[in-house]
């Protein structure tokens, strides 16, 4: 028969083996990796669906990103990296894309650029990501309330070189404006569809089915992000 005297003299040798454990420099088995505690997307479908169920830990307010050992991920991630999903942006400061999906250090591969348009560069980039880093997926995320894309409808002059933003843009705004949310999501698709086609390294991975490539749009209002058809 155990009596309370020995209960609180095993809690007493468990919390000092834990702390032993800690000071020889062993993790809890629950942290050992610091890395991910649910199984590394390994497909672009799996990699779509964490990225939406990380949105829905978002929306929820049940953020689960900061309960990692962020030593332990800068430790793991000094040397390399290996994100299971890409996204291209918009450099809005209402759009943290890590906070929006719930991840953490080394989970996601972010370019951002004003209106998430598909320049050479930001290819590149999506490129390097996909073919070395191994990205299983690629969201190009449209915004609520994007300036970019109202001031493309807009088509008023500009200070310094802003106006280079806009011929990416024309093509969402002759198809969807001068609604602005329309030529928003009309903009994700389109530069989505430049990723896919103008990229052959891009292509042939979708091909192989070992990347696809996505449209989303995260409504800064409600938090929610939805794959657009």
């Amino acid at each position: 028969m155990s009596s309370p005297l020995s209960r609180r003299g095993f809690l007493r040798t468990g919390v000092k083996g834990a702390l032993a454990a800690t000071a020889l420099g062993v993790a809890a088995p629950a942290r050992a990796s610091g890395q991910r505690t649910l199984p590394y997307p390994d497909t672009p479908d799996a990699a779509i669906q964490e990225l939406l169920d990380g949105n829905k830990r978002f929306v929820d307010k049940r953020l689960t990103s900061f309960e990692e050992d962020l030593a332990i991920l800068k430790q793991n991630t000094v040397e390399k990296q290996k994100p299971f999903a890409a996204l291209l942006s918009c450099a809005d400061s209402r759009v943290p894309v890590e906070l929006v999906f719930d991840q953490s250090i080394g989970h996601l591969f972010v370019v951002r650029v004003a209106g998430n348009i598909a320049t050479s560069e930001m290819i590149a980039s999506l490129e390097y990501g996909a073919a070395v880093l191994g990205t299983k997926a690629i969201m190009v995320l449209g915004h609520r309330a994007c300036g970019a894309v109202d001031a493309a409808i807009a088509g008023k002059p500009v200070p310094g070189q802003i106006s280079q933003l806009f011929a990416p843009l024309r093509p969402a705004v002759e198809s969807a404006g001068p609604d602005v949310e329309a030529t928003i999501k009309a903009n994700a698709k389109i530069q989505a569809k430049v990723l896919a086609t103008a990229s052959p390294l891009l292509a042939g991975m979708i091909a192989d089915r070992k990347l696809k490539v996505v449209a989303g749009y995260y409504d800064i209002g409600t938090g929610q992000v939805a794959l657009l058809p």
